[in-house]
Protein backbone atom coordinates (compact mmCIF):
# COMPACT_ATOMS: atom_id res chain seq x y z
CA UNK A 1 0.00 0.00 0.00
CA UNK A 2 1.25 4.05 -0.42
CA UNK A 3 1.50 6.12 2.16
CA UNK A 4 -2.55 7.27 1.74
CA UNK A 5 -4.14 4.50 2.10
CA UNK A 6 -1.20 3.33 5.16
CA UNK A 7 -2.88 6.91 6.78
CA UNK A 8 -5.93 6.15 6.53
CA UNK A 9 -6.08 2.54 7.92
CA UNK A 10 -3.89 3.51 10.76
CA UNK A 11 -5.93 6.64 11.50
CA UNK A 12 -9.17 4.01 11.33
CA UNK A 13 -7.35 1.50 13.00
CA UNK A 14 -7.05 3.93 16.06
CA UNK A 15 -10.74 5.51 15.80
CA UNK A 16 -9.33 9.13 15.09
CA UNK A 17 -11.52 11.80 13.09
CA UNK A 18 -9.87 13.73 10.30
CA UNK A 19 -10.02 16.55 12.67
CA UNK A 20 -8.26 15.02 15.35
CA UNK A 21 -4.72 13.78 12.94
CA UNK A 22 -5.32 17.76 11.62
CA UNK A 23 -5.00 18.91 15.08
CA UNK A 24 -1.81 16.56 16.20
CA UNK A 25 -0.32 17.91 12.79
CA UNK A 26 -0.84 21.16 12.67
CA UNK A 27 -3.06 21.57 9.29
CA UNK A 28 -6.61 21.09 8.38
CA UNK A 29 -9.22 18.18 8.17
CA UNK A 30 -9.24 18.46 4.08
CA UNK A 31 -5.36 18.64 3.89
CA UNK A 32 -5.46 15.39 5.81
CA UNK A 33 -8.13 14.20 3.55
CA UNK A 34 -5.99 15.36 0.69
CA UNK A 35 -3.18 13.13 1.79
CA UNK A 36 -4.96 10.13 2.32
CA UNK A 37 -6.62 10.53 -1.04
CA UNK A 38 -3.55 10.89 -2.99
CA UNK A 39 -4.16 14.66 -4.25
CA UNK A 40 -1.39 15.71 -2.64
CA UNK A 41 1.61 13.05 -3.42
CA UNK A 42 4.47 15.14 -2.39
CA UNK A 43 4.41 15.30 1.72
CA UNK A 44 6.80 17.37 3.41
CA UNK A 45 9.01 15.35 5.54
CA UNK A 46 8.55 16.90 8.36
CA UNK A 47 5.15 16.28 7.71
CA UNK A 48 5.47 12.61 7.65
CA UNK A 49 7.18 12.52 10.70
CA UNK A 50 4.59 14.22 12.35
CA UNK A 51 1.38 12.42 10.74
CA UNK A 52 3.66 9.06 12.14
CA UNK A 53 3.77 10.52 15.43
CA UNK A 54 -0.02 11.25 15.43
CA UNK A 55 -1.07 7.53 14.82
CA UNK A 56 1.31 5.87 17.12
CA UNK A 57 3.51 4.34 14.35
CA UNK A 58 7.15 5.27 12.26
CA UNK A 59 7.57 7.40 9.13
CA UNK A 60 8.94 4.17 7.29
CA UNK A 61 5.55 2.39 8.16
CA UNK A 62 3.43 5.20 7.08
CA UNK A 63 5.67 5.54 3.75
CA UNK A 64 5.52 1.75 3.47
CA UNK A 65 9.31 0.80 2.57
CA UNK A 66 10.36 -2.69 2.63
CA UNK A 67 13.49 -4.36 3.16
CA UNK A 68 14.78 -6.49 0.31
CA UNK A 69 13.83 -10.02 0.02
CA UNK A 70 17.27 -10.83 1.04
CA UNK A 71 17.06 -9.08 4.41
CA UNK A 72 14.77 -10.76 6.34
CA UNK A 73 11.87 -8.48 5.41
CA UNK A 74 11.82 -6.30 8.73
CA UNK A 75 10.54 -2.27 8.79
CA UNK A 76 13.04 0.65 9.83
CA UNK A 77 12.77 2.85 12.51
CA UNK A 78 13.30 6.27 10.54
CA UNK A 79 13.94 9.97 10.19
CA UNK A 80 14.02 10.64 6.75
CA UNK A 81 16.80 11.98 4.57
CA UNK A 82 17.17 12.08 0.78
CA UNK A 83 18.63 10.54 -2.01
CA UNK A 84 18.79 10.73 -5.73
CA UNK A 85 16.88 9.36 -8.31
CA UNK A 86 18.69 7.61 -11.32
CA UNK A 87 16.21 6.65 -14.28
CA UNK A 88 14.65 3.46 -14.92
CA UNK A 89 16.72 0.22 -14.59
CA UNK A 90 15.29 -2.59 -16.59
CA UNK A 91 14.05 -5.88 -15.05
CA UNK A 92 14.19 -8.12 -18.36
CA UNK A 93 16.55 -7.13 -20.82
CA UNK A 94 19.11 -4.41 -19.76
CA UNK A 95 17.88 -0.36 -20.98
CA UNK A 96 19.71 2.61 -20.31
CA UNK A 97 19.76 3.95 -16.89
CA UNK A 98 20.63 7.73 -16.45
CA UNK A 99 20.42 10.19 -13.74
CA UNK A 100 17.14 12.08 -13.33
CA UNK A 101 18.89 15.40 -11.72
CA UNK A 102 17.04 17.21 -9.18
CA UNK A 103 14.78 14.39 -8.39
CA UNK A 104 15.24 12.78 -4.77
CA UNK A 105 13.12 10.64 -2.50
CA UNK A 106 12.80 10.97 1.32
CA UNK A 107 14.04 7.39 3.00
CA UNK A 108 14.67 6.25 6.19
CA UNK A 109 17.75 8.06 6.94
CA UNK A 110 19.42 4.73 8.53
CA UNK A 111 19.38 2.60 5.38
CA UNK A 112 22.81 2.62 4.22
CA UNK A 113 21.84 3.30 0.10
CA UNK A 114 23.16 5.92 -2.21
CA UNK A 115 20.55 6.33 -4.97
CA UNK A 116 17.19 5.06 -6.41
CA UNK A 117 15.96 3.81 -9.27
CA UNK A 118 12.63 2.90 -10.73
CA UNK A 119 12.36 -0.83 -12.01
CA UNK A 120 10.66 -1.31 -15.64
CA UNK A 121 9.79 -4.66 -16.59
CA UNK A 122 8.68 -8.04 -14.85
CA UNK A 123 11.81 -10.08 -14.76
CA UNK A 124 12.22 -9.53 -10.71
CA UNK A 125 8.32 -10.48 -9.55
CA UNK A 126 9.34 -13.87 -7.74
CA UNK A 127 11.44 -11.35 -5.62
CA UNK A 128 8.56 -9.11 -5.33
CA UNK A 129 10.14 -6.34 -7.47
CA UNK A 130 7.21 -5.33 -10.42
CA UNK A 131 7.04 -3.08 -12.66
CA UNK A 132 7.19 0.37 -11.27
CA UNK A 133 8.92 -0.32 -8.04
CA UNK A 134 11.22 2.22 -6.87
CA UNK A 135 14.29 0.05 -5.53
CA UNK A 136 17.22 2.13 -3.20
CA UNK A 137 20.46 0.69 -3.96
CA UNK A 138 23.65 0.87 -1.72
CA UNK A 139 26.76 1.66 -4.24
CA UNK A 140 29.48 -1.03 -4.24
CA UNK A 141 31.52 -3.05 -6.75
CA UNK A 142 30.50 -6.50 -5.76
CA UNK A 143 27.91 -8.15 -4.02
CA UNK A 144 27.66 -11.92 -2.13
CA UNK A 145 26.43 -14.66 -4.62
CA UNK A 146 22.71 -14.67 -4.52
CA UNK A 147 21.80 -10.91 -3.35
CA UNK A 148 20.01 -8.60 -5.96
CA UNK A 149 22.20 -5.90 -8.00
CA UNK A 150 21.62 -2.99 -9.84
CA UNK A 151 24.28 -4.02 -13.02
CA UNK A 152 25.54 -2.19 -16.23
CA UNK A 153 26.24 -4.64 -19.09
CA UNK A 154 28.22 -2.51 -22.01
CA UNK A 155 26.46 0.74 -20.84
CA UNK A 156 22.64 -0.57 -20.02
CA UNK A 157 21.73 -1.39 -16.56
CA UNK A 158 19.39 -4.00 -15.27
CA UNK A 159 18.56 -5.46 -12.08
CA UNK A 160 18.98 -9.43 -11.71
CA UNK A 161 20.61 -12.09 -8.96
CA UNK A 162 24.19 -11.69 -9.04
CA UNK A 163 26.36 -15.26 -9.10
CA UNK A 164 29.95 -14.97 -10.01
CA UNK A 165 32.36 -18.07 -10.09
CA UNK A 166 36.12 -16.23 -10.61
CA UNK A 167 37.93 -19.88 -10.26
CA UNK A 168 35.70 -19.93 -13.45
CA UNK A 169 36.12 -16.02 -14.95
CA UNK A 170 31.98 -16.66 -15.22
CA UNK A 171 28.74 -14.51 -14.27
CA UNK A 172 25.56 -15.36 -13.74
CA UNK A 173 22.64 -12.63 -13.88
CA UNK A 174 19.73 -14.74 -12.49
CA UNK A 175 15.95 -13.31 -13.04
CA UNK A 176 13.29 -13.94 -10.55
CA UNK A 177 10.27 -14.90 -13.26
CA UNK A 178 10.93 -18.12 -15.04
CA UNK A 179 10.07 -16.74 -18.32
CA UNK A 180 13.13 -15.36 -18.38
CA UNK A 181 16.88 -17.15 -19.07
CA UNK A 182 19.58 -16.13 -16.88
CA UNK A 183 22.39 -13.82 -18.83
CA UNK A 184 25.72 -15.59 -18.70
CA UNK A 185 28.98 -14.05 -18.87
CA UNK A 186 32.46 -15.60 -19.37
CA UNK A 187 35.93 -14.06 -19.51
CA UNK A 188 36.80 -11.29 -21.11
CA UNK A 189 33.08 -10.73 -21.31
CA UNK A 190 33.23 -9.99 -18.12
CA UNK A 191 34.98 -6.59 -18.56
CA UNK A 192 31.25 -5.17 -20.18
CA UNK A 193 30.06 -5.48 -16.88
CA UNK A 194 30.07 -3.08 -13.79
CA UNK A 195 28.01 -3.88 -10.70
CA UNK A 196 26.55 -0.77 -9.76
CA UNK A 197 25.41 -1.29 -6.58
CA UNK A 198 23.62 -4.52 -3.95
CA UNK A 199 19.67 -3.52 -3.58
CA UNK A 200 18.65 -2.67 -0.66
CA UNK A 201 14.88 -2.14 -0.20
CA UNK A 202 12.39 -1.28 -2.57
CA UNK A 203 8.76 0.42 -2.50
CA UNK A 204 6.15 -1.21 -4.48
CA UNK A 205 4.09 1.42 -6.83
CA UNK A 206 0.77 1.98 -5.78
CA UNK A 207 -2.07 0.19 -8.07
Amino acid sequence: MGLGENLKQRRKALKLTLEDVAAEVGTSKQTVQRYESGQIANIPQEKIERLAAALGTTPAALVGWEESPDAEGKLFPIRVRRVPMLGKIACGTPIYAEEEYGTYLAVDEKLDVDFCLRACGDSMTGARINDGDLVLVKKQEAVDNGEIAAVVVEGEATLKRVYYYPEKQKLILTPENPRYEPLVYIGSELDRIQILGKAVAFQSRLH
